[in-house]
């Protein structure tokens, strides 16, 4: 009987050590340029799932990070990140090609569109982001501009802000979009340079500009809108009518990453409900099929202005020195 006992108390010990074994622990890192508050929202509800796992993140805006990993990958270094989550798609091209990113795909992809992922499982969409018009509460909504030309009107003239695309991944796909479109080209930011339009170092400080009536109008997003918004500033937000320009956010991993396994299961928990159930909480978009939201998706998609994404991945640099040579950078 105590032979028996004691190979009872053997086993229940094994299989407590293989349990403990499987519970994931250690922690993750994730580069990201989303708003600081959205990511600490995200860091919650994922150690109150995973309580052994801690989650760190570094935010910067999108250009900053993007040079971040450039120097950190420089001379065969490892990048110091195990996920990255940038507003721009076409980023992840220039990952992708420079070997930065490790294939996966994730279990959670079954509720998102196909649209929405990189064909060899290099990324998926973590969030959608669409740029539109924010205007200062002064002004009457009727007059606010609802197309993108509308924005070269003189009524604007110095009166219209947006962030240096050079420091912002999402205002650099917008350009990148738009300098890519036949309808704009370079012509639509030689006119809106010579409206007087500023450039902003930053997402935040552009949205902030418009709330404290600095400036009119502004070229801002969604999600930082409703945000700000949401806390009581004085602005209001809207699509453009036409040629609206969504981005898909894409979160992936990066290759030779020192917590694989953990940036797997942040992955899933980003893709999953219960992840994207908390972004839609603080004003983001989803990307699931299965989520509420408050934003029509269907609607957006029927009037955005299509994308090269392969073309655009190629010729970003290019967009962006043709931007800087026109507003004289």
């Amino acid at each position: 009987m105590k032979k028996l006992v004691l190979l009872v108390l053997a086993l229940m010990l094994v299989l407590s050590a293989a349990l403990a074994a499987a519970d994931p622990s250690g922690k993750v890192m994730l580069y990201s340029s989303m708003q600081e508050a959205q990511l600490q929202a995200i860091e919650q509800a994922f150690e109150a799932k995973y309580p052994t796992v801690d989650m760190e993140y570094y935010y910067a805006g999108g250009g900053k990070l993007v040079t971040k990993m450039t120097t950190e990958a420089q001379d065969g270094g490892q990048i110091a990140s195990d996920l990255v989550w940038l507003g721009d798609p076409s980023d992840y091209e220039v990952f992708k090609a420079n070997g930065w990113l490790e294939p996966y795909v994730s279990p959670e992809t079954e509720h998102i569109a196909k649209e929405y992922m990189d064909p060899d499982g290099y990324y998926t969409a973590g969030r959608l982001v669409t740029m539109g018009i924010a205007w200062f509460i002064g002004v009457d909504e009727a007059d606010a501009p609802k197309t993108w030309n509308d924005l070269l009107d003189p009524k604007w003239s110095n009166q219209i802000v947006m962030t240096d695309p050079a420091q912002a991944s999402t205002t650099k796909y917008w350009m990148a979009a738009m300098m890519q479109s036949e309808k704009y080209g370079p012509a639509f930011f030689e006119k809106l340079r010579d409206n007087g339009v500023e450039l902003e170092s930053g997402t935040t400080a552009t949205h902030n500009r418009v709330a404290d009536a600095s400036y009119q109008v502004g070229i801002c997003l969604d999600y930082v809108s409703a945000n700000l918004i949401a806390e009581g500033s004085p602005m209001l937000f809207h699509y453009t009518t036409e040629d609206v320009i969504t981005m898909t956010s894409p979160v992936a991993i990066i290759k030779g990453c020192a917590n694989e396994e953990n940036a797997k299961l942040l992955m899933d928990f980003i893709l999953s409900k219960e992840g994207q159930e908390v972004l839609v909480a603080n004003n983001l978009v989803s990307v699931r099929d299965d989520v509420e939201m408050q934003v029509d998706t269907s609607a957006i998609a029927a009037i955005n202005m299509p994308v090269n994404y392969t073309e655009l991945g190629e010729n970003l640099q290019k967009y962006l020195d043709d931007f800087n040579k026109i507003f004289g950078k």
